[in-house]
């Protein structure tokens, strides 16, 4: 599986990489030796990037991920965390008050998200995911949705992942978002060496492209993509999908289906194109797909190495499903979005 550097920084990553959230039991519970054998499976595959946070499963996501690699060699592959929400302890009291899913993560309520982008906030962060991963040093570090807290986020947080960064704690340092905005602000305001950018570089949203992408690919830094599926949508385009958590507005159906009809109509599966896409712009380094299984990370290793035919993209663009104005792939650039 093809690596890819990440800016100017010594970690580099597969083009596929392992999003960890779902062993962290996103919105359903997933058992110890299916969430190691998900791990196991994408090590078989070639995946070498993993990427995890504490608001997983309020750190959950981090041991099992942690105890799957320990029988890995610790430089054959790279590690993500993030920072930003430190886990603290909830009284019985307190924990016997709440119910339903933590956050999202079906896990019992033990511990509450703080947001905390004070430099100290980061740097315990880090500490805490070190201890849970049993690593000694993870290879990059995002500053996690910062939405709500943007001047503490460049006024401290980011400071003190520069110093972390100096210390040799991580090698690469970012920040990861539903948005590009404060991205692209980051891009150009700072010395971050990549970002990661979940929803906005996908068929079906490519605002990526205003800003934020050619930001990156002037200044050497990277993008790594998730949410290339927009939450369901374009793995199951039909009425009642979802579409970034919600439901999918009818439009927004038309259009994947009509997506789907140009992708099939070349024997690719729509799954297929919707991962390939983001690769074909030069600042992507590489895709993010959540798994919950061994065979969820087998389809995606599967998916990506489905063969994409430039007159695909040529069609899409023909049917105005794709931004006509943006010129097509260079010669040598992997297939796919055209930039």
């Amino acid at each position: 599986m093809r690596r890819n550097r990440l800016g100017r920084s010594p970690v580099e990553i597969t083009e596929l990489s392992f999003g960890a959230a779902a062993i962290g039991n996103l919105f359903t519970e997933v058992g110890a030796e299916q969430a190691a054998a998900a791990v196991d499976a994408a090590w078989q595959e070639g995946v070498r990037y993993f990427d995890t946070a504490p608001h997983y499963g309020t750190g959950l996501s981090e041991r099992r991920l942690g105890e799957a690699l320990r029988a890995h060699p610790r430089d054959a592959y790279a590690v993500s965390t993030k920072a930003g929400r430190v886990l603290e302890p909830l009284t019985a009291a307190e924990a016997a008050a709440s119910d339903g899913l933590s956050e999202g993560f079906a896990v019992p309520h033990t511990h509450r998200r703080r947001w905390d982008f004070s430099g100290d906030g980061i740097r315990r962060s880090l500490e805490d995911s070190l201890e849970r991963l049993g690593l000694d040093r993870v290879d990059v570090v995002y500053l996690h949705d910062p939405d709500d807290h943007e001047e503490a986020a460049f006024r401290e947080g980011y400071p003190a992942l520069e110093k972390l960064r100096a210390e040799g704690m991580v090698g690469a340092i970012g920040a990861g978002m539903n948005q590009t905005a404060m991205l692209t602000r980051f891009v150009r305001d700072t010395d971050v060496d990549v970002v990661l950018c979940a929803g906005r570089f996908t068929l079906l949203d490519r605002s990526a492209l205003d800003t934020l992408l050619p930001e990156a690919a002037s200044r050497g830094r990277s993008v790594v993509v998730g949410g290339v599926f927009n939450s369901g949508l374009l793995a199951d385009p039909r009425p009642g999908a979802t579409y970034d958590y919600a439901a999918a507005p009818a439009p927004l159906v038309e259009r994947a289906l009509r997506i789907k009809a140009v992708t099939e109509k070349h024997g690719v599966p729509l799954r297929a194109a919707a991962l390939h896409h983001p690769l074909g712009h030069p600042a992507v380094a590489g895709v993010l797909v959540g798994t919950r299984s061994a065979d969820e990370v087998r389809d995606a290793a599967a998916l990506l190495r489905t063969p994409v035919p430039d007159a695909l993209w040529d069609d899409l663009r023909t049917e105005g499903l794709l931004d006509a104005c943006r010129p097509s792939p260079g010669a040598g650039d992997h297939p796919g979005s055209g930039t």
